[in-house]
């Protein structure tokens, strides 16, 4: 099974399989593990994605194409993608993460298809990983419109709260820790008369979507009046 599933994933033949294995390794089953080659993964994507999205459509203002690109290439896609593959049956996790069912959670299934991309992209070079990475979009990328993509949370919520003639949402960074590769950042939202929302995530403009996306719901939810 577990062959079945990367022969899926990965087309590309490695010359030096230990790359694809790290990829492939949570830190929790190794010191080896993938957290470097997701950082290098995850500009890769973008990089690739807005290429083919800048090609594609040449009409499209820059506001439909980021829109666009952030649609395509967030922790939801990505771990979307890695299930179709059945990327969970392939990773290496401590006995910690085993037990939680690490395979199933899609921050550990995104991070494994942004290393996987780094990957393909050391061993075989950029044009070796666009062919993956187009391959495991095609699907999406064919049915995609620039001109009908959401907005992305800061900008949703934003309106939302402009057009109920409200105070418009300010955002702190309220912490960094981790090695400097891999910098977790802790951010909060702020809504005027409502509680904070605080979100954690690998750069700060990432914390700030996660957490205008949750204060989002909890307004349209009613939650938040």
């Amino acid at each position: 099974m577990k062959h079945d599933a990367l022969n899926a994933l990965v087309h590309y033949g490695f010359r030096d399989p230990d790359l694809l294995e790290t990829a492939l390794t949570h830190r929790s089953a190794s010191s080896r593990h993938n957290e470097r080659l997701e950082f290098l993964g995850d500009a890769l994507l973008g990089f690739i994605i807005a290429d083919v999205l800048h090609a594609n459509f040449p009409h499209a203002d820059e506001g439909a194409l980021t829109r666009t690109r952030a649609a395509l290439v967030n922790r939801e896609t990505l771990a979307a993608i890695a299930r179709e593959f059945d990327v969970g049956e392939l990773l290496h996790l401590g006995d910690g993460e085993l037990k939680s069912g690490g395979w199933r959670r899609s921050s550990i299934l995104a991070n494994a298809i942004e290393a996987v991309t780094a990957a393909i992209y050391l061993d075989g070079g950029l044009e070796a990983c666009r062919v993956e990475v187009l391959r495991w979009f095609a699907s999406r990328l064919a049915t995609i419109e620039p001109d009908l993509a959401p907005k992305d949370a800061k900008t949703a919520l934003q309106e939302y709260l402009q057009a109920r003639r409200r105070t418009l949402p300010t955002y702190r960074t309220i912490a960094e820790d981790g090695p400097p590769h891999r910098r977790i950042f802790t951010v909060e939202c702020l809504v005027e008369g409502c509680p904070p929302v605080i979100a954690e995530s690998h750069s700060r403009r990432a914390g700030e979507q996660d957490a205008a996306r949750v204060a989002l719901q909890k307004l349209r939810t009613g939650e938040w009046s």
